[in-house]
């Protein structure tokens, strides 16, 4: 802002502008006030970028930060040096527009640049290579910036001759003369990559012997296919070829373009403009001249070139970002990761046991004293066995810390299927971060929890239980005694009371077991299930922590990269590109151009 107030400030000490302005002023007193147009003060330096094109570099930006430590740094190099470019180029003039004129050896470059100009500034000759060091014209004043940048020297600065309307239409404009493309001095050839990397536009001048040379169709024009919007081909001495001979060659050129993939503007639409030109007799320089003029006037050269750059280094980036189909993790995967932890935990064995021991102990405590001591006496036999319903089967398959290990990466190859290579390679080694330890952690989880078999709680009913069988129990041992007694003749005789009542206790006593057996089932599972659902949860837990949490936040950056990578990529209006015109000495374009479409 201060720029641009002191360059204001030197504008009114200009000759004649003071009074102008003072004129000015007054008819404005006289209307009253009015809405400010755009063009009325043009920022002499700098300016700022359109929306579109602010919110793809803003983007580009959070892309390239966001990716630093994921994408190798070669292919975020294009996008940073994007950019920087785009940073520069706001910097400077942007009632300036920079268009590159280059071209091979001997196509008419330098003598078609000295006809643009209106006066000899480029040497011209048989001499190869005749231009050596970029050139540089300019048709008004403020374009120092943008020749710093691109590394012309104070010498090689020129301004045509004061030429009536046709300089006042170029105002803004500023030419530079290119060494050869194809010269054979190395140091020529990096000069011309380094400035078509810098300019706005650039015109390729051809000529009817090396229009189809490859070095320019594979080196330049098709890397460069993108930037159709700013670019101009230009076929250079048609005086040498007959009216049916042009035609043809134009037409091989389209062909030409067509194939490298640089889309050719035709009834308004955007594209690279062709046309045919003879910069030695003047045919074709008017029309050339005035497409120029309308291209800097429109003033977005800058804007294009940078959106097209931004289209190139998003299309360079769109494999590290793009994904085949939706990746993620759903609940379907993340259930089945739940589950193979709580697999590798024992979850539902140590459930199982819970509820074993659980129906044991009712079994113990309110079964018959025969049953327990038949019991006790069948696992003294077996050596001390335990009850081999009760033992915990034997890992046959994969120890716990393959079980683990398994689950992680089914999970992870779950997360990064369909991901760019980086981000899957990152979601993975997420989930590996994470499994460290996993194993570990598990098992100071179980501990931690303690056994559910080791101590299952007594349900309130279960002293009543006992104190039943204890009294089927007592009547079996008091019918037993008084059948004793009555045959050692204590007792008088009677046996029928005797034998009911030894009857009762030996029927009954197997009676409240099975009564207690069956109402125990339902308390068993109900423990068993809550035995489990502790051991799942806290498994399910520990893995959602160091692995699930891990994979969804390097899934959330994706999602975030991605979503920034549709912005830089997005959908840009193209602005109708000048195309050739509809005045003498464009016949022979019109007509190539007709027999294009008949193609």
């Amino acid at each position: 802002m201060v720029d641009d107030d002191r360059e204001r400030g030197r504008e009114r000490w200009d000759d004649g502008l003071i009074a102008r302005r003072a004129g000015e002023r007054a008819a404005v007193a006289e209307e009253g006030p009015r809405e400010p147009q755009e063009e009325d003060a043009p920022p002499l330096v700098g300016g700022s970028y359109g929306r579109p094109l602010r919110s793809r570099l803003d983007a580009l930006h959070e892309l390239v930060g966001l990716s630093r430590t994921r994408v190798e740094s070669e292919a975020l190099a294009e996008a940073g040096r994007v950019l920087d470019e785009a940073a520069a180029r706001q910097r400077l003039s942007s009632r300036h527009t920079v268009v590159a004129l280059a071209g091979a050896t001997g196509s008419g470059k330098s003598t078609l640049f000295n006809a643009l100009a209106g006066v000899p500034v480029s040497e011209t000759g048989l001499r190869r290579p005749t231009t050596s060091a970029p050139i540089a014209l300019s048709w008004s004043e403020g374009a120092a910036g943008l020749l710093d940048r691109l590394s012309v020297p104070s010498r090689l600065r020129r301004r045509p001759l004061a030429g009536g309307a046709a300089d006042t239409e170029l105002q803004g404009l500023v030419l530079v003369d290119l060494p050869d493309h194809d010269s054979a001095v190395t140091a020529h050839r990096d000069q011309v990559d380094r400035v078509l990397g810098l300019v706005d536009a650039v015109i390729w001048v051809v000529d009817p012997e090396k229009y189809a040379d490859a070095a320019l169709h594979e080196r330049y024009l098709r890397p460069l296919a993108g930037h159709a919007e700013v670019t101009f081909v230009v076929l250079n001495q048609i005086d040498r070829l007959g009216t049916e001979a042009a035609d043809l060659v134009l037409d091989d050129l389209r062909r030409l373009l067509d194939e490298d993939g640089v889309a050719l503007g035709e009834h308004g639409e955007p594209g690279a403009t062709v046309l045919a030109v003879s910069a030695l007799t003047g045919e074709g320089i008017p029309e050339l001249r005035e497409l120029i003029a309308r291209f800097v006037q429109e003033r977005t050269a800058p804007e294009r070139r940078l959106a097209a750059d931004v289209d190139a280094a998003a299309a360079r980036l769109r494999q590290a970002y793009v994904a085949d189909g939706r990746p993620g993790l759903d609940e379907r995967a993340r259930d089945a990761f739940t589950d193979r932890l709580a697999v590798a935990v024992g979850a539902q064995a140590a459930g199982e046991a819970a509820e074993r021991v659980w129906r044991r102990g009712a079994i113990r405590a309110c079964g018959t004293p025969w049953l327990r001591l038949y019991r006790w006496y069948e696992r003294l036999r077996a050596h001390g066995s335990t009850d081999p319903h009760l033992a915990t089967p034997v890992e046959d398959e994969l120890t716990a810390r393959q079980r683990v290990e398994q689950a992680v990466r089914i999970v992870a190859d779950e997360a990064s299927r369909g991901l760019p290579a980086p981000w899957a390679q990152a979601v993975r080694e997420a989930a590996a971060r994470g499994a460290e330890g996993l194993p570990e952690a598990l098992d100071e989880l179980a501990v931690s929890l303690g056994d559910p078999a080791a101590r299952p709680p007594r349900p309130a009913w279960w002293p009543a239980a006992v104190l039943a069988q204890a009294v089927m129990t007592l009547l079996q041992i008091f019918g037993a005694l008084w059948l004793v007694g009555q045959i050692v003749g204590v007792v008088q005789p009677g046996l029928l009371p005797p034998v009911l009542v030894m009857l009762g206790g030996i029927i009954g006593g197997p009676l409240v077991e099975w009564a207690c057996e069956g109402a125990v089932k339902g308390p068993a599972r109900r423990y068993g299930q809550e035995a489990e659902r502790r051991l799942r949860e806290a498994a399910a837990a520990c893995g959602r922590s160091r692995v699930l949490d891990p994979v969804a936040a390097e899934l959330m950056r994706y999602r975030e990269v991605r979503e920034q990578y549709a912005t830089v990529v997005g959908t840009r209006p193209s602005a109708a590109r000048i195309v050739g015109g509809g005045r003498a000495g464009t016949t022979r374009l019109g007509a190539t151009r007709a027999g294009v479409r008949g193609r």
